[in-house]
């Protein structure tokens, strides 16, 4: 069986470089301003920045390997741009000095495979950009696809405590997870802090759920309605981004749903796969609403599946009856 052991060390080192970019970003450009102005640009600069560092170390150890990526550099290249890729250029040589500004726009522009056969890797740089802009929760995200199965899933998480939600105590943590091989936690300078483990809940009422914030990534109406025919009592915990994931793959929630608030919406892949290897290599289970495998072989989207659900895999089938049950009566 294959261990994926280089890819895993590779992914490892680009994650922490990744997050130490986007840490300095939203250090050095997000301002009160920011908040007011409802300015993107520093999530944009991270975005960019985050992607550059992780594809040119992908294409430097796997240059055959295709990369499936949010991000392309079309808009960057624009000549009324010219601010904006400064700026991106800044923070990722800050990373990387060896990179100029040709080779920081081509490593953007190689994550615009169609993917969806053989092996492929698929990135979002930052998943949750109104967490990272918040100063709340948000993941790089970064899985490695071979013939539509996902074999390893990494996800670094620079604000999520090491413990719980809500710790102050060792804030920052990166998941890296491999078929077969379990789901490791290191924190964001690479110590290694030891696997992670789903919950051993059974009963639903004994669990709590984790959504996203924003209500219209997860119907919070509905998902409510799920929580009470499921009889859970507790608050859901309201994360942006992968990180609900994580939750769920450390065994702090026993379920993740995400149920698509807009009608039509199609999931895209680079916002599901590290966490669904995350959660399963750490013993839990993941499918879209209806119960069925996600399938990553259509190319950047999910076209086959209808929204997401994550658990520790005891209560999964309940959690997809529950599902199944309010769409009745909804």
């Amino acid at each position: 069986m294959t261990t994926y052991e280089t890819e895993a060390a590779l992914v490892l080192d680009a994650l922490q470089k990744a997050c130490r970019l986007t840490q300095s970003v939203r250090s050095a450009l997000v301002t009160e301003d920011t908040f007011s102005k409802k300015d993107k640009s520093p999530v944009t600069v991270a975005d960019y920045g985050a992607q550059a560092v992780i594809s040119h170390m992908l294409a430097q150890t796997f240059p055959g390997d295709p990369l499936i990526a949010e991000e392309d550099a079309h808009d960057l290249k624009q000549p009324d741009q010219h601010e904006l890729l400064a700026k991106v250029c800044e923070h990722v040589r800050h990373i990387d000095p060896s990179m100029g500004q040709d080779a920081i726009v081509a490593a953007i522009d190689r994550g615009n495979d169609a993917g969806g056969r053989g092996r492929f890797w698929t990135m979002d740089p930052i998943d949750g950009t109104k967490g990272f802009i918040r100063g709340d929760q948000y993941a790089v995200a970064l899985a490695l696809i071979v013939d539509g199965e996902v074999v390893l899933g990494a996800l670094g998480c620079p604000n999520l405590p090491q413990g719980r939600v809500g710790d102050t105590d060792g804030v920052g943590v990166i998941y890296v997870a491999r078929k077969g091989q379990g789901c490791e936690a290191f924190s964001l300078n690479g110590d290694a802090l030891g696997p992670i483990h789903v919950s051993d809940v059974t009963e639903t009422s004994q669990m709590s759920l984790c959504e996203s914030v924003e209500s219209g990534h997860t119907a919070h109406g509905r998902s409510g309605r799920i929580a009470s025919t499921l009889g859970i009592q507790a608050d859901p915990v309201r994360l942006d981004s992968q990180c609900k994931y994580a939750v769920v793959a450390r065994g702090e929630a026993g379920t993740y749903m995400r149920l698509s608030g807009s009608s039509g919406y199609v999931e895209k892949i680079w916002d599901h796969a590290a966490g669904l290897c995350v959660v399963v290599e750490a013993g839990g289970r993941v499918s879209d609403s209806r119960g069925v495998a996600l399938d990553f072989t259509r190319g950047a989207t999910l076209t086959e599946n209808v929204g997401v659900v994550a658990s520790n895999g005891h209560v999964h089938d309940a959690v997809i009856d529950a599902i199944a049950q309010v769409a009745q009566v909804d």
